[in-house]
């Protein structure tokens, strides 16, 4: 009777593992769940499956005699991702820091970049206006803060765009937004409130700035396209990072629409940092010129990579050239000329000569420091030529005219 009933339980047993399209494994049968199991089956008239089973079923197909080793799970490039332990981010909370990444916190050169054009114009409005130094200070102050929180935006906005070619390139794939540790609907919803805060910040300067600076807001968002349509997105990155040369004049007062010596002094400025920042742009974008060709993303870099000395030397002299252009619209003195255009022709000739184009830790090195090299002596020469207009003015207020 019992041998029957033990018959039955297993031929139910072998029926229910098929349906359920699973097999047993060998050692089960001789282990104490598998007369447990049996005892069950005994008692209940029908197959009862304890869980351990259902741990250990593979389809019933593959060989019953041996259970396929587990593989490893796959390296992602999440796995690889590890969060600073130096610098300023490493400082916050964890939950902040893949948006203190997609602003590049811990990556300020481009946030220099951005604000120099702003510098230059204001120290040449400075000396074309007289205007006190106090509010030379105040003005580059918000324009410094400005250039922070819009190139935040402006970054958010590129890693949008770029959110399925980042994966792609080895410098871009850990990115916040392609490692998806920001989703796209995170990421709108930081460069909303990024842009609300750069608004609260250009009504702080006059109506006039409003004006002119909200028309930059079409070039930041279709800047990251650019490089899908053409060999030549940094030409549309330096119309969109040189902006700030149109801001200083009106910030401090200067109305460019009825100023016509003011008026061609912004666009040869503007024209100069055009050229500046294709420039150092091109040296960028030798440190993905690999990624980016497998990736079918275009670059100015890859459009002119055995001749991209001989381009940068062309875009040293139209800088220098369109610079030295606007100081002579305002009739800048020598000091203007030797310190800035001379700097400027210095600093962008040693760059030039140095780089490695071949070597990425070398691209990164120039483009990184250049923005001080080359920004900071034409910032150095526009604040020395506006001391030395206002000591020009001094002595011509305190020397009483000859009878």
């Amino acid at each position: 009777m019992i041998l029957s009933r033990l018959s039955k339980a297993s031929s139910n047993c072998r029926r229910f593992a098929r349906v359920q399209r699973f097999a047993l494994p060998e050692k089960f049968h001789s282990s104490p769940t598998y007369h447990s199991f049996f005892l069950n089956s005994i008692l209940a008239g029908k197959p009862t499956l304890p869980a351990a089973v259902f741990h250990q079923r593979r389809p019933f197909h593959e060989s019953q005699t041996s259970i396929p080793p587990q593989k490893s799970p796959p390296i992602t490039e999440l796995s690889l991702y590890q969060p600073p332990t130096t610098g300023l981010i490493s400082y916050l909370p964890r939950s902040w820091i893949p948006y203190a990444e997609l602003i590049r916190l811990d990556k300020p050169a481009g946030t220099y970049y951005l604000f120099f054009p702003c510098l230059f114009s204001t120290l040449l409005a400075a000396s074309y206006t007289h205007a006190p130094l106090l509010a030379v200070f105040e003005t580059s102050a918000l324009f410094l803060t400005g250039a922070l929180i819009m190139r935040g935006a402006g970054c958010t906005i590129n890693d949008l765009w770029d959110r399925n070619l980042d994966p792609h390139v080895s410098r871009t794939k850990l990115r916040p937004i392609a490692r998806r540790a920001v989703t796209p609907f995170q990421a709108l919803t930081f460069t909303s409130f990024q842009l609300l805060a750069g608004l609260g910040l250009l009504v702080q300067l006059p109506t006039s700035c409003l004006y002119h600076g909200i028309p930059s807001l079409l070039l930041v968002a279709t800047y990251p396209l650019a490089k899908r349509v053409t060999h030549y997105p940094q030409f549309v990155l330096g119309l969109t990072f040189s902006w700030g040369a149109f801001m200083g004049f009106p910030a401090l007062g200067v109305d460019l629409l009825s100023d016509p010596t003011a008026r061609k002094a912004v666009a040869a400025l503007y024209t100069s940092c055009v050229s500046w920042t294709v420039l150092y742009d091109m040296i960028y974008a030798h440190m993905d010129v690999k990624d980016d060709a497998k990736a079918g993303i275009k670059s100015i870099a890859l459009r002119h990579e055995k001749e991209t000395k001989a381009v940068l030397s062309g875009l040293a002299v139209a800088q220098t050239g369109f610079l030295a252009a606007a100081g002579m619209a305002l009739g800048a003195g020598p000091v203007f000329f030797v310190g800035s255009c001379g700097s400027a022709a210095a600093t962008l000739g040693l760059m030039i000569w140095k780089v490695r184009l071949k070597e990425i830790s070398n691209c990164w090195w120039w483009f990184k420091y250049g923005a001080w090299f080359t920004g900071g002596g034409i910032s150095a020469g526009l604040f020395a030529e506006y001391l030395a207009q206002g000591n020009q003015r001094k002595d011509e207020v305190t020397v009483p005219p000859s009878a």
